[in-house]
């Protein structure tokens, strides 16, 4: 839960260093003006910059520290192999961070590293669930596979969408910082608004519904199961908070300060906030998902590492 929460801690900075432009604050890459271990100064956009850096690593090591930790004590194969996985993820992320700086930011590389950013919370978000004691215990109610098909196939579903939502929203950021009226000026704002956010507002109308869908479920129907109920009514708190949110931020990015020369205060928080929010429904969907998959009844929607096999092992 410690590197997980490091992780989200993590998504933020990289939020900030976006939306302070301040991701060539610190030209280099490995080193930071040619160091390893010389702190530079942390001033101006290399106080985002350095410090983003400072709190990967710091979750790097952790994260390794956790699959060591793993591979002593937990024989579950899978759990050994997903830990694994999570450090090459977090190896993976890094050198996309890096390709991004030694690029000049490319919209594409920088989108990627947002995405596989949030992918990798959800990652260790998911192995705080597995390694919870909830987790090795018998579950206590469970679902009939009449309502649990709904319930996983509607789950996947807004996992797709959010992915989608995810993406659109990164290229958005990226390409704005970039090429917007801001960077580059090679592309007019209206043209990036059309292409990338746009689209990013109206996907946002089917992940809302699909939340609204999944809530209502857990909600009324397997109210007894709180490791179904708890989830949904975070997604759905935090789903109508994020819709508030993106709205305030597209009048505030788009109709207030689209021509301004640097980032506001106002413009800064309320962007991190949409991109902290984003990180949390999307974690919360994929446990949500997994806590579906482990109290069907039907051994073909069974997870391979259901809690109850861990418990006989």
């Amino acid at each position: 839960m410690f590197v997980a929460v490091l992780a989200f801690l993590l998504i933020v900075a990289g939020g900030l260093v976006t939306s302070n432009n301040a991701g060539l604050a610190v030209p280099d890459w490995p080193t930071s003006f040619g160091s390893f271990t010389k702190m530079p100064r942390m001033i101006g956009g290399v106080k985002f910059e350095h410090g983003h850096r400072m709190v990967a690593e710091f979750v790097g090591l952790l994260t390794i520290i956790a699959a060591v930790w793993t591979w002593l004590v937990d024989k579950r194969r899978w759990m050994r192999a997903l830990t694994i996985g999570a450090v090459l993820g977090v190896i993976f992320q890094g050198v996309l961070g890096g390709l991004t700086v030694l690029n000049f930011l490319p919209p594409a590389i920088s989108t990627a590293h947002g995405v596989v950013g949030q992918t990798m919370f959800c990652v260790l978000a998911a192995i705080a669930v597995f390694t919870s004691k909830s987790w090795m215990e018998e579950p206590a109610e469970s679902i009939s596979q009449k309502d649990a098909a709904p319930l996983i196939r509607h789950s996947w579903m807004l996992l797709g969408f959010l992915y989608l939502q995810l993406t659109l929203g990164a290229a958005f950021r990226h390409v704005w910082t970039k090429w917007g009226p801001t960077g580059s000026d090679h592309w007019p704002a209206k043209k990036i608004v059309h292409m990338f956010l746009y689209p990013h507002m109206l996907n946002s109308l089917l992940v809302i519904g699909l939340i609204a869908y999944l809530s209502v479920m857990a909600l009324t129907k397997h109210q007894k199961i709180p490791h179904l109920r708890k989830p949904a009514l975070w997604m759905l708190t935090l789903g109508i908070m994020q819709m508030m949110i993106g709205i305030f931020a597209y009048v505030v990015r788009v109709l207030q300060s689209v021509n301004d020369p640097q980032p506001t205060l106002l413009l800064v928080g309320v962007t991190v906030t949409h991109l902290g929010i984003g990180a949390l429904i999307l974690a919360l969907t994929i446990i949500f998902t997994i806590q579906a998959y482990r109290h069907s009844t039907s051994p073909a929607q069974v997870l391979p590492f259901d809690g109850r096999k861990a418990a006989t092992a």
